[in-house]
């Protein structure tokens, strides 16, 4: 007979290897898939490697692909940091995309025009932040449900803009104008769609860490998560730590929004993201809410994302198992952490 008992410690090396437990039993779980789709196993995930890193133009376009997830991955594993379970940041994202094509189809010069565009991106997304935010702290609205709800609150605004006063009059597409050639972000090398996004949202990363790690709004917002009560009794306002997190969350949601206007795109239309927002989740899960594990599992998931088309073509498998994959992976990590706390016990031997 098995039964759990509560962890008195957890070694360290099982916290940092229960990621890759996750990933591994991901990869295992969903060659299941790929054999039932009639293909080999070992040849379907060397092309998606092949395809996602195979070569310097592949690595970029894996590079283009993980900052969005980057930014959206920081945006929830602060949020959750603090208990606020920001689920909206696919929607704080569009409402950034937005906000940033207005201004970048404004003519003025180039630097200027960037600045005010993730100015500007990471506004809209922290006020869209703020409305569940605001909800739970003043109504004790559920943020789960409210954050979620916004997203298609804001992915319908934007279908409003682009079927109406966006709407390209010559060719008929719901996209929006373009943004100013000077608006769009610089390509870091030649020949790719390596922009300059790619490096800010790099560089996001161990700034979050430090805000988390380092400084005094990043201790109130770890106690806050931690015990609420503990908080307030050692005089945190936790309610203004709530709305502070939430600002923050939703800007960097809002700036995975604007690199995708400045950097890839160029332009709003219905499917600029095919659901960074979400995936942010993943990446957050997978990096324990640590923003320096975020880079490494959005890389992850960009590969996934970057390989599952072509592993689809040479191999038949459907692209939708970089879906399924993705699930999984959260799935898995899951439950994994579970094991954080508690360990399997039988009666003279311990796992």
């Amino acid at each position: 007979m098995f039964r759990l008992e509560a962890r008195t410690s957890t070694p360290a090396w099982f916290n940092l290897a229960l990621p890759l437990i996750a990933i591994a039993a991901t990869l295992v779980l969903c060659s299941g898939l790929i054999a039932v789709a009639g293909a080999g196993v070992v040849e379907a995930y060397g092309v998606m490697l092949s395809a996602s890193l195979g070569d310097s133009y592949a690595i970029t376009e894996t590079l283009v692909r993980a900052a969005p997830m980057i930014f959206t991955g920081l945006a929830v594993a602060i949020a959750f940091r603090a208990k606020f379970w920001n689920i909206g940041a696919e929607g704080q994202l569009l409402a950034g995309a937005v906000a940033s094509c207005f201004v970048g189809a404004i003519p003025m010069p180039g630097y200027l025009a960037m600045l005010l565009m993730a100015l500007v991106g990471a506004a809209a997304g922290a006020l869209v932040a703020l409305v569940p935010a605001t909800l739970r702290v003043k109504f004790k609205v559920d943020d789960v449900v409210s954050s979620l709800l916004l997203n298609s609150v804001i992915y319908y605004a934007l279908m409003a803009l682009i079927e109406g006063p966006w709407k390209d009059t010559f060719s008929g597409y719901p996209i929006s104008p373009p943004i100013e050639d000077s608006a769009n972000f610089p390509v870091l090398i030649e020949g790719t769609r390596l922009h300059l996004g790619v490096v800010v949202a790099l560089i996001a990363a161990p700034l979050c860490w430090f805000l988390i790690a380092r400084t005094t709004l990043g201790f109130r917002i770890r106690v806050t998560g931690e015990n609420p009560e503990a908080a307030r009794y050692g005089g945190i306002n936790v309610q203004r730590v709530l709305l502070s997190t939430a600002l923050l969350s939703g800007a960097l949601a809002g700036l995975a929004g604007v690199g995708e206007v400045g950097g890839v795109h160029f332009q709003v239309m219905s499917d600029i993201s095919p659901g960074y927002g979400y995936s942010g989740i993943v990446v957050a899960m997978l990096a324990r809410l640590n923003p320096l594990g975020v880079v490494p599992a959005a890389i992850f998931l960009a590969v996934v994302m970057t390989g599952a088309e072509a592993m689809s073509r040479a191999t038949g498998v459907p692209a939708f198992l970089s879906d399924v994959i993705q699930g999984t992976a959260l799935l898995a990590m899951l439950v994994a952490l579970l094991f954080t706390g508690y360990r399997i016990r039988r009666v003279g031997a311990q796992i």
